[in-house]
């Protein structure tokens, strides 16, 4: 076997783990109505299993790509591979929310060192920057498929098996991915490797999963419960005692000089918002579509693909408007397309025709896709070669940081009005969850209760989808109003640049 050969077997070993790692977010959206019901999972559960692996994916990316840097990248891979692999069988066969929710922290870790030493990887094995261009394209075609095939083959998988079937398909994909990289992948590390600052690791870590609770808990326990809001200050306090202390830190985790790269500062703080506003109505839909609409899982799966085309259908019309209008114009656009699919949404009720609900997901899909797309690349864009490796994996790990706090923030705003729309019917097992809900109204006979849990989730989804409007005109009129911090006006990526922007976009 051929040199080249081995090295593009290796190459296809690491596309099939970042397919595992795309598929394993879409998978679950779908798998939440079915979780809820087997394992009687409350909202602010259901909350924390997709929460916690966002979580524990935005703390650990940095410091894992740092030590893959210090004592070598497949090393870290190989262990993250296998951390990977034994979380998904925990997940599979958790008896219990909280043992779920454990497990998906785990696979979070796992998946954190995948997101940010593949491209390294990829970029050693390759130094010739045409076949490395074509390594990184298979590698990214990993993360293009998990959007598409994640519904569709978590919704055949639940209406074909038990639940956790959804996470054993992880396995042996990562099995075959860990005997490629002994076999086929050579060690590499930096010759300048930065050490690795552990307290702030553990300070962003506490402030994260404080203010994250804080939120989750206002949902299940009312907006004026003070132990949640303690829990959610003191997350805010810690969190920016850790921003302070990297300021004067030799080896910090996050270099803060990076902030003072305007376009890198404002391309970030859009694409965290767009991954807020993104989770949380991924997080509403499926539940929306199996509870309120009767589908089953694969049905919920189909139902959610026009959102996924819309999100693919902005990266073919994300350059020719970036030449034609600029950055600026972009986002504008972008910003009304997304309100305008906003205002649509927000009429959807318990019998909508789906075709109306298709039309404003594609639509929603597409502003949020042109909105991502651009910010990210202009983001990245900014940065000189020698922060680019650390200005995108920073920008990594603030979107994931924007999708574990749109969780828990608009599925709290969501928890909340679903509460209060039960009225008389707010007690137990129906404000648990709408699945929940749904099931208990069945197993009574109660045509009422069922009408009014379907009528409250609908009015809950309709109160998620207001805040993220109201905070989509935030951003737009930003973009109106702050000109000047458009003058770094961002080039389209030259060729070898593309590496940097691929792994920014994941």
């Amino acid at each position: 076997m051929t040199e080249e050969v081995r090295r593009w077997i290796a190459v296809a070993a690491i596309a099939l783990t970042t397919l595992v790692v795309g598929l394993d977010t879409m998978v679950l959206n779908v798998a939440l109505p079915t979780l809820s019901d087997d394992l009687h999972a409350d909202i602010s559960a259901l909350q924390w299993v997709t929460s916690g692996y966002t979580l524990s994916l935005a703390v650990f990316m940095l410091p894992l790509g740092a030590l893959g840097d210090r004592i070598g990248r497949r090393r870290v891979l190989i262990a993250s591979l296998a951390i990977f692999g034994v979380a998904s069988l925990a997940c599979a066969y958790a008896q219990s929310p909280g043992q779920l929710i454990a497990a998906r922290v785990l696979l979070g870790v796992g998946a954190a060192s995948l997101l940010t030493l593949t491209l390294a990887v990829i970029t050693v094995m390759f130094p010739d920057k045409t076949e490395q261009r074509r390594a990184i394209g298979l590698n990214m075609a990993g993360v293009a498929l998990g959007m598409p095939l994640g519904p569709l083959l978590g919704g055949w998988l639940l209406d074909h098996f038990w639940w956790g079937s959804v996470f054993l398909v992880n396995v042996p994909v990562v099995l075959i991915a860990i005997a490629a990289l002994v076999i086929f992948v050579p060690e590499s590390r930096s010759a300048d490797a930065r050490a690795i600052h552990l307290p702030s690791v553990v300070l962003s870590s506490v402030g994260l999963a404080g203010l994250t609770y804080g939120f989750i808990e206002l949902g299940s326990r009312g907006w004026g419960d003070v132990r949640s809001w303690t829990f959610a200050f003191v997350g805010t306090i810690v969190l920016g005692a850790f921003l302070t202390w990297q300021r004067h830190l030799t080896n910090p985790l996050i270099d803060s000089g990076l902030f003072r790269v305007t376009g890198f500062t404002v391309g970030a703080t859009y694409a965290v918002l767009l991954n807020f506003v993104m989770f949380g109505v991924f997080f509403s839909l499926p539940q929306y579509f199996q509870a309120v609409r009767g589908t089953d899982a694969l049905g919920s799966g189909l139902r959610l693909l026009p959102m996924v085309v819309g999100l693919m259908l902005a990266t073919r019309l994300n350059e020719p408007l970036l030449r034609r209008v600029g950055v600026r114009g972009v986002l504008i656009t972008g910003f009304l397309v997304v309100l305008a699919s906003t205002g649509i949404a927000v009429t959807t009720g318990v019998h909508t025709p789906y075709a109306v609900i298709a039309c404003w997901m594609t639509v929603l899909g597409v502003g949020m896709g042109i909105v991502m797309f651009t910010t990210i690349g202009w983001a990245a864009g900014t940065l000189d070669a020698e922060r680019a490796g650390a200005g995108t994996a920073l920008l990594s790990a603030l979107r994931q940081v924007g999708g574990t706090l749109g969780i828990a923030v608009l599925g709290t705003v969501q928890a909340s009005s679903y509460h209060d729309g039960l009225g008389r019917f707010d007690h137990e097992p129906l404000r648990d969850s709408v699945s929940a809900g749904v099931a208990a109204a069945r197993a009574a006979g109660d045509s009422s209760a069922l009408h009014a849990v379907r009528r409250a989730f609908v009015d809950s989804m309709d109160a998620l989808l207001w805040c993220t409007g109201g905070l989509v005109l935030v951003a737009l009129v930003s973009v109106l109003v702050a000109r000047g911090a458009f003058r770094e006006r961002a080039e389209l990526p030259d060729e070898d640049d593309a590496p940097q922007l691929l792994h920014a976009a994941r």
